[in-house]
């Protein structure tokens, strides 16, 4: 007979574990930390059953092992609403037992969780199942960071505008942003490669652009400048970037300091005078 009584087993935490971009020497102490742990359930994304997780790959070869309790999940590369929907609403179904049960759950992510990654739809998904289930992420190690490490350039300087954007929205998009940033971050750039290499000659930016594939990987792959132009006609991972340095922008006025100083108050007398005392701007 159950015990009418007895305190209810709070839920489970679904944790998104940044692993950094490959390289297992970029995985966090925290992380680390983390995936000690024998009591919590390890689950990681895919494209299909077919094709080996990332993120598992990135554990595995940092020496860690997997625990008794893990599973895959399926995120497939479609911009089909109604099939990511369905995709997402499966993984949160699998997931969800176990945090109802109590047990914590680890979801492994390439890079950082909160940057363009799989876990912020299934921590949605899962929340709108159950919204007692709590959600924490543990930062990582950015895949655009680590590319601009790799090839020795820094992402920005001083007051240097930086833009992360997908390539997906096309190379007409990606040039109405020359006007306003210093560096361009471009993501998931395979469809439109060789439209971006194109592109890159014709604005004059070939000298400053690198391609990075796979970074941190045993099979990392790099070209900067006109070595890009080899890329013409070949496929890449879908795990490629390109760090774009645009020396053309030209920059408007810039505010500089932040101390400022109030007006003379106006003089009471021939003998009393008050000094201007700098204050902070509430910056």
């Amino acid at each position: 007979m159950p015990d009418l009584f007895a305190t209810p087993t709070p839920p489970g935490t679904l944790w998104g574990v940044s692993l950094g971009p490959g390289d297992p020497g970029l995985i966090t102490r925290h992380a680390w930390q983390a995936l000690q742990r024998r009591d919590a359930v390890w689950v990681y994304p895919a494209r299909s059953g077919k094709t080996p997780s990332y993120a598992l790959d990135i554990a595995l070869r940092a020496g860690l092992s997997l625990p008794d309790t893990h599973a895959l999940l399926l995120f497939p590369m479609t911009h089909d609403g109604e099939k990511l929907a369905r995709a997402w609403l499966k993984a949160a179904h699998t997931v969800l037992p176990w945090l109802q049960q109590g047990r914590d759950v680890l979801f492994l992510v390439e890079g950082d969780a909160s940057t363009y990654a799989t876990f912020g739809h299934l921590a949605r998904t899962v929340r709108t199942l159950d919204s007692r289930l709590s959600v924490r992420t543990i930062a990582g190690v950015n895949a655009f960071t680590a590319a601009c490490a790799d090839v020795g350039t820094p992402l920005a300087e001083q007051d240097d505008t930086v833009a992360i954007v997908p390539a997906a929205y096309g190379v007409g998009a990606v040039d109405r942003l020359l006007a306003d940033f210093d560096t361009l971050v471009l993501m998931k750039v395979k469809p439109l490669l060789d439209e971006l290499i194109d592109w890159l000659q014709t604005r004059g930016l070939l000298t400053g652009a690198h391609f990075i594939e796979r970074v941190g990987a045993p099979d990392e792959r790099r070209l900067s400048g006109a070595g890009l132009l080899a890329l013409r006609g070949t496929k890449v991972s879908y795990l490629s970037l390109l760090i774009v340095k645009n020396p053309h922008r030209v920059r408007g006025e810039r505010i500089k300091g932040c101390l400022k100083k109030e007006p003379p108050a106006p003089s009471i007398g021939p003998r009393s005078t008050l000094q201007e005392t700098p204050v902070e701007d509430p910056v």
